[in-house]
């Protein structure tokens, strides 16, 4: 996603390639085909999952029940030009820290241990 991301800057030249166009279409389809959002349930146990990459941290959090897991929430940032810098495991603990800061006033109602 940095390619298409890049193309929002402000004084930063658009040009549409290949590599921004097969991002734009992933996108659009995902926005597209993305799965049913849950509500919260402070009695369902709570999965919180995420992914450091190069650019950016992601993460999810969903809810276990009968059929599976179902996601409530998501969430994304950019990492910051100094984060960039960050060795991958110094990316993914970053991550660790920051996913749940994200869902902190929900998480901390759950009736089981997180």
């Amino acid at each position: 996603m940095n390619s298409l991301s890049s193309l929002l800057k402000r004084n930063s030249p658009f040009i549409l390639n290949e590599e921004a166009l097969s991002q734009f279409q992933l996108l659009k389809e995902a926005f597209t085909t993305s799965p049913i959002l849950l509500h919260f349930n402070p009695y369902l146990q709570a999965i919180v999952e995420y992914h450091a990459s190069d650019y950016a941290l992601d993460a999810v959090m969903s809810k276990v029940n009968g059929s599976g897991n179902h996601p409530i929430a998501f969430n994304s940032q950019r990492l910051l030009p100094d984060e960039l810098n960050y060795e991958i495991h110094d990316k993914e603990l970053h991550g660790i820290a920051w996913a749940p800061k994200n869902w902190r006033a929900f998480l901390i109602y759950l009736s089981h241990s997180f």
